[in-house]
């Protein structure tokens, strides 16, 4: 799975994408690109790239990939390896109808404003509570995995202007 993240008008966003009812897991939820691994990739970078391309339409050879970020292991059991990347803007974005209901472009700014932000205790059957932390945009949720990747960005981005605009 690819973060993506590039300048629009002035912003950083991050690229993520809404899911179908068609697809088999995480219907209509807020996620980045990604996907399984193929037999026929060599690697996990090769199977991000795949991946984002069959998604979104975007070229590999388009992504910059800048690093990797800490496995996060999802409700279900999947680990997912994140890596981050930025792309050229303007972009233009081929979403795969059968997987993605929208493209969603979410300036960093906005993720980063305390009032998108809500953060809960999450109980596990025989465990003890958990910090959970979702974002909201508009009128879409990002919970889970997805959000517990972002707030690793996030954290090394270093607030809502980041380390790349900083003086």
């Amino acid at each position: 799975m690819i973060l993506l993240f590039y300048q629009k008008y002035g912003k950083y966003c991050i690229l993520f994408n809404k899911r179908t009812a068609q697809v088999e897991f995480n219907k209509g939820e807020i996620c980045f690109p990604g996907g399984s691994k193929d037999p026929e990739d060599p690697d996990l970078v090769t199977t991000a790239l795949r991946e984002t391309y069959e998604e979104m339409g975007i070229l590999p050879e388009d992504v910059t990939i800048l690093g990797g970020l800490n496995d996060v292991t999802t409700r279900s059991g999947f680990i997912i390896h994140p890596f981050v990347g930025t792309i050229p803007y303007p972009y233009k974005f081929k979403p795969a109808p059968t997987e993605v209901a929208a493209v969603l472009e979410i300036p960093i700014t906005t993720l980063c404003d305390s009032t998108n932000i809500m953060e809960k205790a999450l109980v596990q059957p025989g465990g003890p509570p958990v910090r959970g932390r979702s974002y909201v945009y508009e009128s879409h949720l990002i919970y889970g995995a997805t959000a517990r990747i972002l707030e690793q960005f996030l954290e090394y981005w270093g607030g809502p202007n980041g380390p790349i605009q900083r003086p």
